[in-house]
């Protein structure tokens, strides 16, 4: 379960996580590392995650220790989202960084989802986000995406961002594709891929990649050791002009059903 990330390359397009693991009361501490060519040194997290319910409202609060670059940070982050009625539902995102160049100073993303077809099975989602960076550089975006969930225990899911980064008007556009297995209750298995052109990559303090194409892939699998405890390990490859970086993340959680 994931609320927003510091990171202005990733940006959720379907429908929250919690749609896919419907443990509405939760706490995860996941840690991982990544791996990067040429000059870079390895990046590390510590981060914790909780999912509280309340009435008509699922509150998401995330708070992670970074150090990716040679630097650390800390970015705290907060998801709520709303059910307005049986078909629709909308959440706000709230991210701030402690100053860590590579993160946000703040972001603030907001989504509006709906669900279609009789049987409610196919929902689509409309976003928009703003990210504030140390560096000075700012990122406005749209994003369209939708999830088809099957009768067999299989979500299929797509989305499209159309981000404008300033200064210099850069326009850019990422898409993903994602498929999530449930073959029992206890097992969780997903896959995402996603590909596109970013605006500003912060490399250090004073140097950003700038209008560029990237792409990404990650396997991750969730499984519920019992009813209160689970656990997951993923697994993700990204790729731009200047660097690749390999990680591996593994998370225990403990649920409150």
């Amino acid at each position: 379960m994931t609320a927003i990330t510091g990171h202005a390359e990733t940006s959720r397009t379907a429908p929250p996580d919690m749609l896919l693991n419907p443990a509405l009361r939760s706490f995860e501490v996941t840690t991982g590392t990544q791996q990067l060519t040429g000059p870079y040194s390895s990046w590390h997290h510590l981060t914790a995650h909780g999912v509280l319910e309340q009435d008509n409202h699922v509150l998401q609060v995330e708070l992670s220790s970074k150090n990716e670059y040679h630097t650390s940070g800390t970015f705290l982050g907060v998801t709520d989202t709303v059910t307005l009625d049986d078909s629709r539902f909308a959440s706000i995102s709230v991210g701030v960084g402690d100053g860590a160049f590579y993160l946000p100073r703040y972001r603030l993303d907001g989504f509006f989802y709906k669900k279609w077809l009789p049987e409610k099975n196919f929902i689509s989602s409309l976003g928009v986000g703003y990210y504030d960076a140390p560096d000075g550089h700012v990122d406005l975006s749209i994003s369209l995406g939708g999830a088809w969930y099957f009768e067999f225990p299989l979500v299929l899911e797509g989305g499209v961002r159309f981000n404008r980064s300033n200064p210099g008007g850069v326009m850019t556009h990422q898409q993903f594709v994602a498929a999530s297995y449930n073959p029992d209750p206890r097992n969780t298995l997903s896959a995402r891929v996603a590909w596109g052109s970013e605006g500003y990559l912060p490399l250090a303090l004073d140097t950003s990649l700038v209008n560029f194409n990237s792409q990404e892939a990650s396997l991750a699998w969730r499984y519920r050791i019992n009813q209160n405890w689970g656990t997951s390990i993923s697994i993700n490859h990204y790729r731009n002009p200047t660097y690749e970086r390999s990680g591996v993340d593994i998370g225990l959680s403990r649920h409150f059903d």
